[in-house]
């Protein structure tokens, strides 16, 4: 009875082991090479796939990854694996040292993305498909770099991008690999071209300082001397100006003077009528005086003398004491 039961059992084992190994689950995004009896079979879909067990085997790959240590510092993982990741793949490399055209040495990082197309490519046209692709990627960056200069280095990432992505995408065509992108995330040149770099961009800054500093001098200078000029245009304008005012003022106020006086001498004439000597005479007393006035009144007059033509005042007051019939004292 026990012999029995040990055979069925054996069997149901059997049949949970070769189910269990029939069964494949693939992810979204991956697939697996099934080789069967060694040779390549198919390539299986994401979701639930059915195999031979012990006669369908999965193709072991060697693959890549790149993790961050606990220090920060990216670390590169290569191990086996069954699966291939469909998706676009980041290879970051190392620093590797290149010769320009012009014999500088210089470090470059450089970074591809690439996504696999054909699985069964990938596998069976390269060896190994991770050093592969970076070996191909360090020995074209080389020789792009060979072919420009230090400084166009420098400035032409994006046509050194698009050289690599070129020969890249050409060269790896047959191994069922697309390559997206080539990015040059560093370029170090050696510390002495850095120095001379480095001085050269602040002579450059200096330069570019002095020439503006200058031409700002300059620009001052120009608005100083529009400025000054208008000022002297504006000043001497102001002075004719006023030059004309005062001249007509003062040509006015003569006229209104030689009118009033007119007025008075009419007026005089109108009064004494007939004794027009007279009137003259009152007038020529009138100003005498007030010259007088003005001769005496200066602060830096010692002594007065009187004129010689005083005489002709005294006249001209005897003149107004008979028109208003004053007597003057000392005359009889």
């Amino acid at each position: 009875m026990g012999s029995a039961f040990v055979v069925p059992l054996f069997i149901a084992i059997f049949v949970i082991i070769l189910i269990v190994k029939g069964f494949k689950i693939v992810k979204q995004a991956e697939t697996i090479i099934i080789e069967r009896l060694g040779r390549y079979n198919r390539s299986l879909v994401s979701g639930i796939n059915i195999i031979w067990p012990f006669i369908d085997q999965p193709r072991p790959i060697n693959w890549r990854y790149t993790t961050v240590a606990p220090n920060g510092q990216k670390v590169v993982i290569s191990k086996m694996t069954n699966t291939i990741d469909l998706r676009e793949t980041i290879y970051d490399f190392p620093r590797q040292n290149v010769i320009t055209k012009d014999n500088v040495t210089i470090e470059i990082d450089a970074m591809i993305y690439f996504q696999v197309t054909d699985p069964a490519k990938s596998v069976y046209e390269v060896a190994n498909l991770p050093d592969a692709i970076e070996k191909l990627t360090q020995t074209t960056l080389r020789n792009v770099i060979g072919e420009l200069d230090f400084d166009e280095c420098l400035v032409s990432r994006d046509t050194i991008n698009g050289k690599l992505r070129e020969i890249l995408d050409s060269a790896s065509d047959k191994w069922g690999v697309k390559v997206n992108r080539v990015e040059l995330q560093d370029i170090t040149p050696p510390r002495d071209i850095k120095e001379a770099m480095e001085k050269q961009m602040r002579a450059e800054r200096d330069r570019r300082a002095s020439i503006l500093q200058a031409e700002g001098d300059k620009r001052s200078a120009i608005l100083q001397a529009e400025g000054q000029r208008e000022s002297e245009v504006n000043k001497a304008e102001g002075e004719k100006q006023a030059a004309i005012l005062r001249a007509e003022g003062d040509a006015i106020a003569r006229l209104k003077i030689a009118e009033a006086e007119s007025q008075a001498i009419a007026t005089i004439r109108e009064i004494l009528k007939d004794k027009e000597a007279l009137a003259v005479n009152y007038l020529l007393a009138v100003r005498y005086i007030e010259a007088l006035k003005i001769i005496a009144g200066g602060q830096d007059n010692k002594m007065i003398y009187m004129p010689y033509e005083a005489s002709n005042l005294l006249g001209s007051l005897g003149g107004i004491k008979e028109l208003f019939g004053v007597k003057i004292p000392g005359q009889q």
